[in-house]
């Protein structure tokens, strides 16, 4: 362990903890103004990062080239589609069922390095695919409850981070950071405001106030993932993902006055096994851009 080891972990929380409480900031907002004005606000409030992520020889016009240009449009897509989603699940269900099915996005990683990436996958890791699942008809117990747009949403947000992983492990080594950088921001911002005017509202000042919240905090915590990043392997920093729940439960009962029934945590702790499990068959397996991109990826 080297000196800055400690210093990249603790970051490493630090950068999850503001992940955290960004969405808890979305979810203040009670869906009083559309999940595309949140994510157009919220995309535009990154800009302000862009001279921290910037390299030396890297411009900033560098957001808008990309050695490949269907990587690119597939992580703007993907971030568009991500960001819609997680808001209108953060919107519509409870911070830990939220993030217990965003937590899925390890499982999906593996199943789309088996159609992309055409990697072998033993029988372990398919055990943790089939784990997954079984926590995901735990927390939703299909028939027993009422589903709704949340779900979908958050499912949508697990698979569009899958899809980004998966596209960095096969391009990202090749892509400058302010490129893959500005893909994350100009899809949700463009996607964002087009599909926000049709319903379009000017924020009032406490709106504002959690717009801002959502926005600068998931900037700050980008940084703060590129800081742990420089310290420690991008494997040591995934884990700390998990940490979420934690907060999720915490700001779900203190906030938002959620309450988390048995039968629910047992879900959330079948789906967090599962992504733990991932994680370990691929931290010994170490597939193509694993030390880009782990299964438990930054949002």
């Amino acid at each position: 362990m080297t000196r800055s080891t400690p210093q990249g972990i603790l970051l490493a929380f630090l950068a999850y903890s503001a992940y955290a409480i960004s969405d808890a900031s979305v979810k203040m907002l009670h869906g009083s103004l559309s999940a595309y004005e949140a994510v157009f606000f919220g995309a535009l409030s990154g800009v302000v990062a862009l001279p921290l992520v910037r390299r030396r020889g890297e411009r900033l016009s560098d957001v808008f080239r990309a050695r490949n240009r269907a990587m690119w449009f597939v992580r703007a897509g993907a971030a568009l589609t991500g960001s819609v989603g997680s808001v209108t699940a953060f919107t519509h269900l409870s911070m830990a069922e939220a993030f217990s099915l965003l937590f899925l996005m390890p499982t999906f990683v593996t199943i789309l390095s088996v159609i992309f990436l055409k990697e072998p996958v033993g029988w372990r890791r398919w055990g943790a695919v089939l784990l997954g699942f079984a926590g995901v008809l735990i927390v939703l117990r299909p028939g027993f409850r009422e589903l709704n747009i949340g779900h979908l949403g958050a499912v949508v947000g697990g698979l569009s981070g899958a899809l980004t992983v998966v596209t960095l492990r096969r391009f990202g080594q090749s892509e400058t950071r302010m490129s893959l950088y500005g893909a994350s921001l100009i899809g949700p911002t463009i996607g964002g405001g087009l599909l926000m005017l049709p319903d379009f509202i000017w924020p009032n000042p406490m709106q504002w106030v959690w717009l801002l919240g959502y926005g600068l905090l998931m900037a700050l915590a980008n940084i703060l993932v590129m800081l742990a990043s420089a310290r420690i392997p991008a494997s040591l920093v995934a884990p700390a993902q998990y940490s979420q729940m934690l907060w999720a439960i915490a700001l779900g009962y203190l906030v938002f006055g959620d309450g988390l029934d048995a039968v629910m945590a047992l879900g959330v702790a079948v789906i967090i096994l599962s992504g733990i499990l991932t994680f370990m068959r691929e931290k010994v397996r170490k597939p193509r851009g694993w030390r880009r991109a782990p299964p438990a990826h930054p949002q």
